[in-house]
């Protein structure tokens, strides 16, 4: 099997752990949103059953879209700058171990 070069492993480390970190934040996008729509549906019936009014789907999707996407991202940056980090510090310590063999 050909070993990868150490800049094309870290090229195809950053590329895996993007598309890992897009993932997540869509799965998490998605169940937010889906909890939302649950809210929205259990929150409407009630209110109307109860009062007769109708709660407007804008006053309660707006808001969590805006929290869904703010807590989406919030995590994939964090694994995005969790990852580079460990990214260098492995190439760091192949570099100097690459060194003291040489």
């Amino acid at each position: 099997m050909r070993r990868l070069t150490p800049r094309r492993a870290i090229v195809v480390a950053v590329s895996l752990w993007l598309a890992f970190a897009f993932v997540v934040w869509n799965v998490i996008f998605d169940r937010l949103i889906v909890l939302a729509g649950r809210r929205y549906s259990y929150d409407a019936t009630v209110l109307f059953h109860s009062t007769g009014k109708y709660l407007l789907i804008d006053t309660v999707m707006k808001p969590a879209v805006a929290h869904a996407a703010r807590v989406a991202s919030v995590v994939a940056a964090m694994i995005v700058a969790g990852s580079l980090l460990l990214i260098r510090a492995a190439a760091l310590r192949d570099r100097s171990r690459n060194e003291r063999t040489s």
